[in-house]
């Protein structure tokens, strides 16, 4: 079984180099993303594997279908990036990997508001230059503080028990809860104005639909609290950026933390450092003081990546074994 391996990258080789080769699979690593001008690289193998910001848009998925493409393989949990209803109707399943390690993400989120509130990034900054002033550098204790959690799957689970861990309390959204997490005290489901009303804290952990696309903007934010602090470790399309950026010029907004970005398919996983950046809405982001950027970096973890490869090389086996897989994505 020959792959066609997109978007790859160092840190994703080892691990699915050593389950391609328990499992008699054959792949091939292409730097360059899935696109309708690359798709055409797919020739010769029976299943490509694709990561977040690759397209695979009807006309990508017709290509495939034309080059005998049997199978997609998500080496990620979202797949906004695919047309579903389109890959249903050539008849080529698309396979993801629904978790690989809630922790990792969980744990980076909080690594993100730790390094915000308590400024630990100027900090480490200063005193590379040997200043050990402590001005500007006063932060805030979570202990206490209320968090608003919107997606309560794996990974806002993982992100609920660590807030817990530090005393907080935690204000939940999702359209489907959880059985069993709220406990009418410190773990309460509630509307999404009583979220932003509430919230001191507010994380995205839900999957990019309709319904949550820019579930964070002008409005939303207007009924946030004043100096609300936003962490988006999810999909980028859930926060309207230009929103955001605004409500933080007008100090509406105390800090935001961003591992993902709803343009950053041209800009992320890549070292742009000598080129002078084109979003001037990203860059703008950047440059305040009270906002820190990763680039999708959430997930990258030893464990997880190891899982990411398992998984989906196993997603393959079995779909190959029995013609159907648990994790196909269905319309």
């Amino acid at each position: 079984m020959k792959i066609a391996f997109f978007d790859a990258k160092p840190y994703d080789r080892p691990s699915f180099d050593a389950f391609a080769a328990e499992r008699d699979m054959t792949i091939k690593y292409y730097e360059t993303k899935l696109n309708e001008d690359t798709a055409g690289l797919a020739a010769g193998a029976d299943a490509v594997c694709v990561f977040v910001n690759d397209t695979v848009n009807a006309a990508v998925i017709d290509r495939l279908a034309e080059l005998s493409v049997k199978v997609i393989l998500l080496r990620c949990a979202g797949f906004n990036n695919v047309d579903i209803r389109h890959a249903k109707e050539k008849k080529i399943p698309v396979l993801r990997v629904p978790a690989y390690s809630p922790y990792a993400v969980a744990e980076h989120t909080m690594a993100l508001l730790l390094t915000s509130i308590r400024r630990i990034h100027k900090a480490f900054l200063r005193t590379r230059d040997y200043n050990f002033s402590l001005s500007g550098l006063t932060g805030f204790d979570l202990h206490g503080r209320t968090v608003g959690v919107i997606g309560t799957g794996r990974i806002g689970r993982a992100f609920i028990n660590i807030c817990r861990g530090f005393g907080m309390n935690v204000l939940c959204y999702d359209k489907f809860p959880a059985p069993d997490l709220d406990n009418g005290d410190t773990i309460r489901y509630v509307t999404l104005d009583e979220l932003f009303a509430q919230s001191d804290i507010i994380s995205l952990h839900c999957p990019l639909t309709e319904e949550t696309y820019h579930i964070i903007d002008e409005v939303s934010l207007a009924k946030c609290k004043r100096r609300v602090v936003i962490l988006n470790t999810s999909r980028g399309a859930l926060v309207d950026a230009e929103a955001l950026l605004a409500a933080i010029k007008d100090r509406h907004v105390g800090a935001a933390c961003l591992d993902v970005y709803e343009e950053e398919s041209d800009v992320f996983f890549e070292d742009n450092s000598g080129h002078i950046l084109d979003d001037d809405t990203l860059a703008r982001l950047i440059s305040m003081p009270n906002v820190i950027v990763t680039s999708h970096q959430a997930f990258l973890t030893e464990e997880a990546l190891s899982n990411i490869a398992d998984t989906t090389t196993a997603n393959l086996a079995e779909y190959l074994k029995n013609g159907t897989c648990a994790n196909e994505v269905s319309i």
